[in-house]
């Protein structure tokens, strides 16, 4: 890891600071960078036009005693992952080839997403438990990389 992947982790802190969700859920951002130059940004939140959870009063998920990990399609919440990648399509931007920034690893949803958009290198700080996730990415050959935060 070299200074720009901290510049841009530390970007996606930053990113998942606007997330919608309670502040006990996981506030996730997520960064897609090419050349040095960010491209995107996303974080975890409803749709565009929609409630958010917090506005509705309670987590659709937590209501339903989902556990982490799974039946990502029940929630209200967009991922951050998806978010960017969405935000890329939107606006005409390019992510073939870059780097996705992310403070927890991405779930097999997003991983595929990723995968399909072309991004060549995911770094994360945080672990999900999602294995499956990890299969996908390995076999299509995305270079998976924790990010440690460095000590002074």
């Amino acid at each position: 890891m070299d200074k720009w992947d901290h510049r841009f982790m530390e970007m996606a802190h930053l990113v998942s600071s606007w997330s919608s969700c309670f502040n006990d859920c996981r506030a996730i951002g997520a960064v897609v960078v090419k050349d040095k130059r960010v491209m995107t940004t996303g974080y975890n939140g409803a749709p565009a036009g929609t409630k958010t959870c917090k506005e509705r009063g309670y987590c659709l998920r937590r209501k339903l005693n989902i556990p982490s990990g799974t039946h990502a399609e029940i929630c209200y919440a967009i991922h951050a992952e998806q978010n960017a990648v969405i935000q890329a399509a939107k606006l005409g931007i390019s992510i073939d080839g870059g780097t996705l920034y992310c403070t927890h690893q991405p779930c097999s949803v997003c991983a595929k997403i990723i995968i399909n958009a072309g991004i060549r290198r995911i770094v994360y700080q945080e672990g999900y438990p999602d294995p499956f996730a990890l299969e996908l990415i390995n076999e299509a050959g995305v270079l998976l990389e924790k990010y440690e935060v460095p000590t002074p």
